[in-house]
C-alpha cells in the first residue's frame, strides 16, 4: 500500500484528490494539510511514502516545504502539484527534491502514474 499525504491550501482540491485516490486499491490517503507548516509535522508523525504538495500556499510554500521534508522524512517522495506549470517552477521543484511535477489541469491523467512510478522500489 502506498501511503500518501495531500497538501494544498484549497480544501476542495484536497477533497477531490482524496476522493479520486480512494478508488485505487494500492493507495491510501493517510493525512491532509492546508499549508507547509502543518505538512511538516504531519509527515514527521505519519512517515508517508509520498507527499503530494502544492507549490503556492500560505505558511510555507511548496518549494520551501519540499526542501524541509527531505530532512524530516528522507524516505518520502515528493510530487509537486500546481496551477503554475512553467519551467521556473519545475526547475525549483526538482532542485527542492521533488521526483515529479504535475500541472493541476493534468492531475486526472498524470498524478496516479507519478505516485506509483516514484514509489515502486520503495514500498
Amino acid at each position: 500500500m502506498i501511503r500518501v499525504i495531500l497538501v494544498d491550501d484549497v480544501v476542495q482540491v484536497r477533497q477531490a484528490l482524496r476522493e479520486r485516490l480512494n478508488f485505487e486499491p494500492d493507495i491510501e490517503v493517510i493525512g491532509e494539510a492546508e499549508n507547509g507548516e502543518t505538512a511538516l509535522g504531519l509527515a514527521a508523525r505519519l512517515q508517508p511514502d509520498v507527499v503530494v504538495l502544492d507549490v503556492k500556499m500560505p505558511q510555507g510554500d511548496g518549494i520551501t516545504t519540499a526542501r524541509q521534508l527531505g530532512a524530516v522524512v528522507p524516505g518520502s517522495r515528493i510530487v509537486m502539484l500546481s496551477l503554475y506549470d512553467d519551467p521556473v517552477n519545475r526547475a525549483r521543484a526538482k532542485e527542492a527534491g521533488a521526483v515529479a511535477f504535475i500541472a493541476k489541469q493534468d492531475a486526472e491523467t498524470n498524478l496516479l502514474a507519478a505516485i506509483r512510478e516514484n514509489t515502486r522500489d520503495n514500498v
